[in-house]
């Protein structure tokens, strides 16, 4: 293996493995820690526990101890995930933050594609990695983003029902009798509620519709002091409010509002220039604003709905809920709701570069551990990219390619 890094880069290299081996309490587990993090920052084609040994071990006769050393790391050592993804997140927000603020948090889910049924928590069900129903893991994360640079702090595995309540699939993956059966909106909150005890910077949180219609995951956000802009459905119902925030009428579909309003009511609005996801030039779409109400509670407060028509669309398609203030412009609204949309990039770059979706183990401790060493490894790329790439030298919002693999 082999990596391009200059001595500054080194001398924090250094410094952020001294920090996580605080974190993971053993020498043992550093050195397993850092054998398995520069097998993810190398090359190699498959960055699984038995490649990242055989690259690292120069003789053949060490090559199977060292996958044995690996696989006790991944799969049977009880260090804290949370504890090395504090350092981590801490780690990559001191340098995103020395050039921007937080502003974003987004709770996005992405498909581990898998073959068999052995892999802890596999089953056919949808993903939007693949746009259909496939057999695979769903693996639920948090994000934080700044208006150039977007880290994961945090990722759980999703467990369907016919893995925790079945005994024998249970043991067999070693999944703690702590864990039950909860959403992927349950996973998301956990993982707020963590985020926000670590007292994590960011208070606006962005998730698309799977998570937006959960009205017990809006009103935890906003008592914890949260702005949201989330997607909905288009048959959830509400009140329309005139000028006065005074409902108007019955509650309606989402659809029908924008119905109501009509093609006047919509207008063109850009909120990036440059490129995005590969698409060149100026992007913008058709954008109504209204203001709403969800229930029928008195103390319910108002919010914006923002309903979008993509160009060549016959109708709307888009829906989302906003608690963003009126005194903020609407351009940037929807600059901070389109955030949420570089999470997918992100993701295809951590698979293609890192090896999130390696991982061969079938314990739930093992995915876990190996998800926690790609959060830092990320983590330590985005803090590098920030320093080489800040946002006043970039041309462009497009990714930097990674600063460190060969």
């Amino acid at each position: 293996m082999a990596y391009e890094m200059d001595a500054g880069a080194q001398s924090r290299l250094h410094g952020f493995f001294s920090a996580i081996g605080r974190a993971l309490k053993n020498k043992t587990r550093m050195a397993s820690f850092a054998t398995y993090a520069m097998g993810l920052f190398s090359s190699l084609e498959r960055k699984s526990a038995e490649p990242i040994a055989a690259a690292a071990t120069p003789a053949p006769e060490e090559c199977e101890p060292a996958h044995h050393r690996l696989l006790r790391f991944l799969r049977d050592s009880p260090w804290s995930d949370r504890e090395v993804r504090r350092v981590a997140a801490q780690h990559a927000i001191e340098a995103m933050t020395a050039e921007q603020p937080i502003q974003a948090w987004i709770i996005d889910d992405t498909g581990f594609l898998k073959q068999g049924n052995h892999s802890v928590g596999v089953q056919r069900q949808y993903t939007g990695s693949a746009g259909k129903v496939t057999n695979c893991q769903i693996g639920v994360s948090l994000s934080i983003a700044t208006r150039s640079a977007h880290v994961p702090i945090d990722f759980e595995l999703y467990l369907p029902k016919s893995w925790t309540e079945d005994a024998v699939r249970r043991e067999e993956c070693h999944i703690p009798d702590d864990v039950e059966f909860r959403t992927k909106e349950e996973l998301a909150l956990a993982m707020i509620e963590r985020a926000a005890e670590d007292e994590i910077p960011g208070r606006l949180l962005l998730a698309d519709s799977a998570y937006g219609r959960s009205q017990k995951l809006r009103d935890r956000l906003r008592s914890l002091g949260f702005d949201y802009a989330l997607g909905i459905h288009n048959n959830q119902k509400m009140w329309r409010l005139d000028r006065l925030d005074r409902r108007m009428g019955e509650a309606v579909p989402v659809s029908a509002i924008a119905e109501q309003l009509g093609e006047k009511g919509f207008q063109r609005l850009t909120w990036r220039a440059g490129t995005m996801s590969g698409q060149r030039g100026k992007l913008n779409s058709r954008f109504a604003f209204c203001r709403v109400k969800t229930t029928d509670d008195a103390d319910c407060e108002p919010e914006w709905l923002l309903i979008e028509w993509p160009k060549g669309e016959p109708a709307p398609t888009r829906f989302s809920l906003t608690t963003l203030p009126r005194s903020m412009s609407k351009k940037q609204i929807i600059r901070l709701l389109k955030e949420r949309y570089r999470t997918e990039r992100v993701y295809q770059e951590m698979k293609g570069e890192l090896g999130l979706d390696h991982f061969e183990g079938r314990s739930f401790p093992g995915w876990h551990h190996h998800i926690s060493v790609v959060l830092c490894c990320y983590a330590f790329v985005i803090a590098e990219r920030v320093r080489h790439f800040p946002p006043k030298a970039r041309w462009s919002d497009r990714a930097q390619p990674l600063p460190l693999a060969a």
